[in-house]
């Protein structure tokens, strides 16, 4: 425990220099930016603050979020149990539980109705996307099919 903790420490050192090493060379760059023109800036290689991007999210990280969505939707992988409907496939997801009294990992299974637009069969490993209420017991999208079944 006490090992993990200090490498822990060590990496958030080496995070924080690296985050003073670039305060330092920031300055410089702005203020080329705020005192030269756009074309200027360009010519010195500094490229000009997104309007409409906050300062704290650089352009980039903004773009690949959604930034127009509404949080973050939950994904889960599981292997494809059934596929006997059409469109729908019977998703079973397996996860390890620490057992409360023994202390000993348990495994839990649970099963999600997901619609299928892809294709997926019986033991493949796909992953589902929460989505909204598409039927009675349907609340799950497949994304993509992470691997093939064996066969």
């Amino acid at each position: 425990m006490f090992r993990r903790k200090k490498k822990e420490a060590e990496a958030a050192a080496q995070v924080n220099e690296t985050a003073l090493e670039v305060r330092e060379e920031a300055p410089a760059a702005e203020a080329v930016a705020s005192s030269a023109g756009p074309e200027e800036a360009a010519a010195a290689g500094v490229e000009p603050a997104a309007a409409d991007a906050p300062a704290s999210v650089p352009a980039d990280a903004a773009a690949r979020s959604g930034a127009g969505r509404s949080g973050n939707r939950v994904q889960k992988v599981g292997i494809v149990a059934s596929d006997k409907m059409q469109k729908t496939v019977l998703v079973r997801v397996d996860r390890l539980v620490r057992h409360p009294k023994y202390r000993r990992y348990v495994r839990r299974t649970s099963k999600f109705m997901a619609h299928d637009d892809l294709g997926s069969t019986t033991g493949d490993r796909v992953r589902i996307v929460e989505t909204r209420p598409l039927s009675a017991r349907k609340r799950w999208r497949v994304v993509e099919i992470v691997q093939k079944a064996a066969k």
